[in-house]
């Protein structure tokens, strides 16, 4: 009998393209142990247990509706055949599948094989889907790009400050349930979408500055049944809207994207936002932009009509410490006081425990 737990597990990181080449599996063309970095090894280490702990119950029982199940939970699922992760990923995924498989000397399955070979016919694509699975049960697909630098940019891929953003969300959804959402940086879209799935906001903006990345965060947004503009219907049914917005509570956020430059932004163009809170994820890797943003967030201070300032959180992977502590340096001296919030426990979007993640509530 299948084990659901483990099946889950492997669709979940599957579904979200969870890296491949990181996996300390010798297979060609996909990497070897101590081929990338520590934390990119890291990453892939549950997995490389997952397929431990699949290999045992492989060679506990001949039969073969484990294998089975997990074939169908992953390549084979709805989500990835309809909006699929790059060919090259699936390809080493279910490679290695065939060969844990061959390992116990169990039948040839021809449903394995047969879905390999039409892989191997596939043309691959410089854009590839990723499929979340979040804590709720419901699902984020987004369009990214293969490449970690794309378009001269770093914004058209999902980086796991967003996915530990979007988590904390749904842990704390009582912050944005009814109100109005400012996310700074926000790249493709992943936290924005998750947070309009669950946490019932009354309004999300969206922002970023490179035009390849506001584009493609508009087809993610219709991708994710959501209309842009403050006219949104009061419930999106059925798959009208690109994927579709099963699952999603009836009440749906007015949506709208912002191009904002933090930079060059004026309080007038602030003004027009009215948030209640602000939000952004890996938006502090770089020590050249702090400055920015740090300004940025003096002028969304004082944007209200009401008077009153915005919440605001930051998540952030801390690559560099010296930058991470810059930052904090920084809000010190604009007089913008901090606190780190405590860490997750566990983590459903990410496939091990990251300690180096980390959110920080900003009083403005």
């Amino acid at each position: 009998m299948a084990e659901p737990d483990l099946v889950l597990r492997f669709q979940r990181r599957f579904l979200a393209a969870r890296q491949l080449r990181s996996f300390p599996w010798p297979v060609r063309g996909c990497g070897r142990p101590g081929s990338g970095a520590g934390a990119a090894a890291g990453r892939g280490l549950a997995l490389f247990r997952a397929f431990q702990e699949l290999e045992q119950h492989l060679r506990a029982s001949p039969d073969s509706s484990l294998l089975l199940d997990v074939l169908h939970k992953t390549v084979l699922h709805p989500l990835c055949v309809k909006y699929p992760p790059s060919s090259k990923y699936r390809q080493c995924f279910l490679t290695q599948l065939i060969r844990k498989h061959e390992a116990t000397a169990a039948e040839p399955l021809d449903e394995l094989y047969e879905t390999l070979a039409e892989l191997l016919r596939e043309e691959e694509c410089p854009a590839c889907y990723k499929s979340y699975i979040l804590p709720t049960g419901e699902s984020v697909t987004l369009s990214e790009s293969l490449a970690i630098v794309s378009g001269g940019t770093t914004g058209l891929v999902t980086w796991d400050a967003a996915l530990h953003l979007a988590e904390w969300a749904v842990e704390n959804s009582v912050l944005f349930t009814n109100r109005t959402i400012l996310e700074l940086g926000c790249g493709v879209g992943f936290t924005g979408i998750a947070i309009c799935k669950t946490c019932r906001p009354k309004r999300y903006i969206f922002s970023d500055c490179h035009p390849c990345v506001l584009h493609q965060l508009t087809q993610n947004i219709l991708l994710n049944g959501f209309t842009l503009g403050p006219d949104s219907a009061p419930c999106i049914q059925g798959e009208s809207q690109g994927q579709g917005a099963a699952g999603t509570s009836c009440q749906v956020p007015q949506v709208m994207v912002a191009e904002l430059d933090w930079g060059s932004v004026t309080q007038r163009q602030l003004l027009d936002l009215q948030p209640d809170v602000i939000i952004a994820a890996d938006v502090i890797y770089d020590p050249e932009i702090i400055v920015a943003l740090i300004g940025m967030l003096e002028k969304l201070s004082t944007c209200r009509a009401d008077g009153k300032s915005p919440e605001a959180y930051i998540a952030s992977t801390i690559r560099n410490p010296d930058t991470y502590h810059l930052f904090q340096a920084q809000l010190d001296k604009a007089g913008i006081r901090w606190q780190l919030l405590p860490a997750h426990s566990s983590s459903t979007l990410l496939s091990d425990v990251q300690p180096n993640l980390s959110v920080l509530q900003l009083f403005l």
